[in-house]
């Protein structure tokens, strides 16, 4: 097996891969931390997990704008999608993966909070009444499409299961090997 950095018709180069499991990976932690928050409130738990929710959501946003840019510019030679649901699929999960995070941030900022980040200030806040459709808009969407993109992240693995199982078409090994 070769290390291939760039994706082929056959399978997922190691860029796509490392980003796919990368981010896999911190969306589990950042579903753990919502779900702390939710269950487990004002507990060490809910402490421990909670105060990373900010930064690893704007990781991830980072992380989803340079995977959307990766996935353009290799477009051409990526295994093809297996039909239109599964090509939507895709793009519902792009879409939320840069949307969940990009209205929590607009929520962020209409509240006059600042935001530190790693230690680096992307919002440094301000003095005044919040500005109401930016935290409305957070409030009402912001969990609501987090909670969507975790259901359908649920349906992206159920499908590639399936699709093993039931179709023959071992979809995983392209985005493994």
């Amino acid at each position: 097996m070769s290390l291939t950095v760039m994706d082929t018709p056959i399978r997922y180069g190691a860029i796509s891969r490392l980003l796919h499991w990368g981010m896999a990976l911190l969306f589990a932690w950042q579903f753990t931390s919502a779900t702390a928050h939710w269950l487990f409130p004002d507990t060490p738990f809910e402490d421990f997990f909670w105060g990373t929710h900010y930064p690893i959501g704007v990781l991830l946003l980072t992380l989803a704008v340079l995977r959307a840019m990766w996935a353009l510019a290799n477009v051409s030679r990526r295994p093809p999608s297996l039909s239109v649901m599964a090509k939507l699929g895709h793009f519902a999960l792009y879409g939320l993966m840069i949307a969940v995070p990009t209205i929590a941030l607009i929520r962020q900022y209409g509240s006059g909070r600042s935001l530190d980040v790693f230690g680096i200030n992307l919002m440094t806040g301000f003095e005044g009444e919040e500005i109401t459709w930016m935290t409305d808009l957070g409030g009402l969407l912001h969990g609501e499409l987090g909670w969507t993109l975790l259901a359908l992240i649920a349906g992206h693995i159920v499908m590639a299961i399936l699709h093993r199982q039931l179709t023959h078409h071992d979809v995983l090994s392209r985005m493994i090997r």
